[in-house]
C-alpha cells in the first residue's frame, strides 16, 4: 500500500522529525487560505500529490507551458493559475507512463528552500536478511541516476528489526555525509524517526528524498515517501484511513476483493496462471514467441471455483485482450477445478477471444476430459500438449493468425 507525500511526513513528524509546515487541499478556494497562512510575506510550494515519483520533472499533460507537480509561487495570482492547472490536468512523469496520473490533492508547504539536498532510504536487503539504511549527499531528482553511475556515492547501514536503528548509526552516518554540529543532531533525529516508522509500520520501503539543509540553515524532511507490506496491513487497522484507492487501479482492487494477485500491463494476451513464479515465466514466454501479456494475474494454491470465474472475468473485460494463456500447474490447486471455473466462465461471460489451455499436475487427465466435453459448446477453448506449444498458440491466436 502506498500513501500520499503529506501523510508520510506526517507519520515521521510524529515520530520526532523536523519538516516543513503544510496544509492539504483540493481546490483554488483553500489554496488561497493556505497561502494566506504559510507565505509569510513570501512565497510558498505548490505540491501535487499522486502516488509516482519523478513530479518535479514531470509534466501536465495538455498544458501548453512546461510545469510539472512541484512549482514555487510567490503570490496568488500564480497561485490561482498553478493550482487549477494542476488539478486539470494529469501528471505524466517516469513512473506513470504517456496517460499521465490526475490530481485531486495539492499540498500548500511553506516555503523551505534547500541549500544542499540529501537522500535516505531504508529497505529490506533479503540477502542478509536485514533492513538497510542507504544515503547520499547527492540527493534531489536525480538519485536514481546518482546509485546507477556512482554507487560508490551510496552510504549503507544494515540493522536488525530487533533492535531498530541504533543512535550511534543514524550519529555516524550523518557525519558520514558532512552534517556537524546542530545540524548533525536534526539530521541524526530525522534518521532515527524515519527508521522508527519503517520498522513499527511494518513498511517495504521509506525514503526522504530530499533531506535538506535550507538556506536558512535548518535541517528538514522537504519529501517523504512509504510503500508498506499488505501481508501486515491487519496489525495496522490506522493505515487503512491513509489508503487512497483513486490513486489505484480499479481492476487491481477488484481482483484483491477476490484475493488474486493482479496487475494490469498493456498488452493484449491475458494471462491466468498459479504461482507467482509460473506467472512470471508464462509472461516471458509468451514475449520471446513475439506477444505482449495484458496482465499478471496469479490465482494462487487454494483458489476456488468463484475466484477463477472472477479471474476470466477480470480479464476478458479488458478490450485489448485478443487471447488468454491458461496455465495451470495441479498441486494445492486442481486442474479439474480450473477447468470447471473455465467452462462456467465460458458460459456466463462468454469466449469472444481464443483461450489457450496448458493443464499439468493434480486431476490434469480429468481436466482434460472436462474441457474435451464442451469442444462443441465453447469452440474457442484450444488445450495445448505443452508450455511452448501453448505460448506459440496464444501468441498466433491474439495476431489473428
Amino acid at each position: 500500500m502506498k500513501i500520499h507525500e503529506y501523510q508520510a511526513k506526517e507519520l515521521i513528524a510524529a515520530a520526532g522529525a523536523n519538516i516543513p509546515k503544510h496544509i492539504m487541499v483540493t481546490n483554488v478556494t483553500e489554496a488561497e487560505k493556505a497561502f494566506d497562512e504559510l507565505s509569510n510575506g513570501g512565497g510558498v510550494m505548490v505540491k501535487a500529490q499522486i502516488h509516482a515519483g519523478g513530479r518535479g520533472a514531470g509534466q501536465l499533460k495538455g498544458y501548453p507551458e512546461k510545469l510539472g507537480g512541484v512549482k514555487f509561487v510567490s503570490n496568488k495570482e500564480k497561485l490561482r493559475t498553478v493550482v487549477q492547472a494542476m488539478l486539470s490536468h494529469p501528471l505524466v512523469t517516469k513512473q506513470t507512463g504517456p496517460e499521465g496520473q490526475p490530481i485531486s490533492r495539492l499540498i500548500i508547504q511553506a516555503d523551505a528552500e534547500p541549500a544542499k539536498e540529501f537522500y535516505v532510504g531504508i529497505v529490506l536487503d533479503r540477502a542478509i536478511g536485514a533492513p538497510v539504511l542507504m544515503a547520499s549527499a547527492e540527493g534531489g531528482m536525480d538519485i536514481e541516476e546518482v546509485a546507477q553511475k556512482h554507487p560508490e556515492k551510496i552510504l549503507k547501514v544494515p540493522f536488525t528489526p530487533e533492535s531498530g536503528l541504533l543512535p550511534f548509526q543514524a550519529r555516524r552516518l550523518v557525519f558520514e555525509l558532512g552534517f556537524t554540529g546542530e545540524q548533525a543532531a536534526k539530521a541524526e533525529k530525522i534518521i532515527m524517526a524515519l527508521a522508527k516508522v519503517y520498522l513499527e509500520k511494518d513498511a517495504s520501503l521509506a525514503e526522504i528524498n530530499p533531506l535538506a539543509i535550507t538556506k536558512t540553515g535548518d535541517v528538514v524532511a522537504l519529501d517523504a515517501k512509504f510503500d508498506f507490506d499488505d501481508n501486515a496491513s491487519f496489525r495496522h487497522p490506522e493505515l487503512a484511513e491513509l489508503r487512497d484507492y483513486a490513486e489505484e487501479n480499479p481492476v487491481e482492487i477488484r481482483a484483491a476483493k477476490a484475493n488474486l494477485n493482479f496487475i494490469q500491463l498493456s498488452g493484449n494476451i491475458g494471462c491466468l496462471v498459479n504461482g507467482a513464479g509460473l506467472a512470471m515465466g508464462t509472461m516471458d514466454i509468451i514475449k520471446y514467441y513475439g506477444g505482449e501479456p495484458a496482465n499478471f494475474l496469479d490465482v494462487g494454491g487454494g483458489v476456488t471455483a468463484e475466484a477463477a470465474i472472477e479471474a476470466f472475468r477480470i480479464i476478458l473485460a479488458d478490450p485489448n485482450v485478443k487471447g488468454i494463456l491458461v496455465n495451470i500447474f495441479g498441486g494445492i490447486a486442481k486442474c479439474d477445478l480450473i477447468a470447471e471455473a473455465l467452462v462456467k466462465a465460458g458460459r456466463e461471460v462468454g469466449f469472444k477471444v481464443p483461450v489457450v489451455v496448458r493443464l499439468e499436475g493434480t486431476n490434469s487427465d480429468k481436466a482434460r476430459q472436462i474441457l474435451e466435453s464442451v469442444k462443441a459448446e465453447l469452440p474457442m477453448i484450444r488445450s495445448a500438449a505443452g508450455l511452448t506449444e501453448a505460448a506459440q498458440m496464444v501468441v498466433a491466436a491474439a495476431k489473428g493468425q
